[in-house]
């Protein structure tokens, strides 16, 4: 029997977090399945993506976060 592949699926492959017999099973599915294979080609730009932006706060927010503490008596934080 084959198993269906889902989304999840797909991502626990890219971040290798599959037993090796499953992994082998959605290589296999890859290779077959056309619209899987879109799935994870879009899943793999779009994590690509990810890990380009910038994860560090913007001035504004910064400055937003030391009036509040300003204004609630939390200038140390």
């Amino acid at each position: 029997m084959t198993k269906s592949f889902t989304t999840n699926d797909l991502i626990r492959y890219i971040y290798q977090e599959m037993e090796e017999e499953e992994n082998d099973q959605l290589m296999q599915i890859l290779q077959d399945d056309q619209q899987l294979m879109q799935e994870y080609i879009n899943l793999l730009s779009t994590i690509e993506k990810l890990d380009v932006l910038s994860t560090e706060p913007s001035e504004s927010i910064i400055n937003a976060i030391k009036k509040k503490a300003r204004s609630k008596g939390l200038e140390k934080v």
